[in-house]
């Protein structure tokens, strides 16, 4: 999603989705939430999104827990956040730089980039993890043990395919 946003940002500027708005990290975050989200339900109510098995997975990070609940729950849709809220962001810059390969965007940033995007991370990690736990939405801290953690949630989807 990452894509469609930066195409929606740069062809319809006039929808309000930007990243670089100047806003702080929580407000850009609500706004491309608020924005994209009622995009996403157009999407899968476009009848399209039901003909693949065993399904599609959409990956957009900036998608809060509340848009999903008010935009996009009742669609044929399931949903799983992973988050990193149980670490400081010097911590959660560390996890980055293990991580980061040549294909990812983040690997071109300079550290202090990498440490100043972390602190907002780790913001915005506690802020899904509290409304996920307000609504009752899965979500997995990838932040330890984050490999045994994405095998168990693989290993979960298979046990419910069966």
């Amino acid at each position: 999603m990452d894509s469609i946003i930066a195409g929606v940002e740069k062809c319809f500027p006039e929808t309000g989705v930007n990243t670089y708005t100047g806003l702080s990290s929580m407000d850009t975050l609500r706004l491309i939430s608020g924005k994209m989200a009622p995009f996403v339900r157009a999407m899968l109510d476009s009848g399209e999104y039901d003909e693949f098995q065993p399904g599609m997975v959409l990956d957009m990070y900036q998608l809060l827990p509340e848009d999903y609940m008010k935009y996009i729950h009742g669609a044929n849709c399931e949903i799983a956040y992973f988050i990193t809220s149980d670490v400081t962001p010097e911590e959660r810059f560390a996890i980055q730089k293990r991580y980061d390969t040549e294909k990812d965007y983040t690997f071109y940033k300079s550290d202090e980039e990498l440490r100043e995007g972390a602190v907002y991370i780790v913001e915005q990690s506690i802020c899904m993890k509290e409304q996920c736990q307000k609504y009752g939405l899965p979500y997995f801290e990838t932040a330890k043990e984050r490999e045994r953690t994405f095998d168990c949630f693989l290993q979960g989807i298979v046990n419910n395919k069966k």
